[in-house]
């Protein structure tokens, strides 16, 4: 029995290492920021890339709009090549994207200052090497002063979130519930107008 089990996990392992292992073709059809695009597959089927150990700036960020005009140039309408490594929490197949040219992606969105080296998933020293390049020289967003990393600016987006309020409470108290008055109207229908607490509204207090 213990040998049958295994087995299998010697076959769970081996399938799982081969799907991170496989490859896609496609031609780019859109591109939403400088690590993230969509290509289409055969049989017109389209999947959502997510490019492996960067992060580049969001699009609301410094040059966060002139990283995806470069993923953009380099990509949109070519087909490209990915070595699939995971696929994310947002189901985007992440991986390693190499262009027609065979260069590959991230490689250069690091070398023209454009992305971070995502060290959270990638601890390639080659990789780190070329961030620190293009650090050094001052190359691209590296040009700013104090640049925010993109993870940085996602978090500190998300704490400034407000809070949700509900429709006749206080913000994040969710002590008040909304309720229809009820009381019948002129015409002997019941009003519909919102009151908190079971009570009645201005017009039937």
């Amino acid at each position: 029995m213990h040998r049958i089990l295994f087995i299998f996990f010697l076959f769970l392992v081996a399938d799982q290492a081969a799907v991170a292992q496989a490859k896609l073709t496609g031609r780019v059809v859109g591109v939403s920021d400088g690590d993230t695009f969509t290509m289409l597959l055969p049989g017109n089927r389209q999947v959502r890339i997510r490019l492996h150990g960067v992060d580049c700036p969001e699009k609301n960020q410094d040059f966060g709009a002139r990283a995806r005009a470069f993923t953009g140039d380099l990509t949109f309408g070519k087909t490209v090549s990915v070595l699939i490594k995971d696929r994310d929490r947002y189901g985007r197949t992440v991986g390693l994207v190499t262009l027609p040219s065979g260069k590959v992606l991230r490689e250069e969105l690091l070398k023209n200052g454009l992305a971070w080296h995502y060290r959270r998933y990638d601890k390639s020293p080659r990789f780190a090497a070329l961030e620190a390049r293009a650090r050094a020289g001052k190359t691209g967003l590296w040009s700013m002063k104090k640049p925010v990393a993109p993870w940085e600016f996602r978090k500190r987006r998300r704490s400034a979130a407000p809070a949700p309020v509900s429709p006749l409470g206080k913000a994040g108290s969710g002590s008040v519930q909304a309720l229809r008055c009820g009381a019948l109207t002129a015409s002997g229908t019941p009003c519909k107008r919102l009151v908190s607490g079971g009570g009645y509204c201005y017009q039937h207090g």
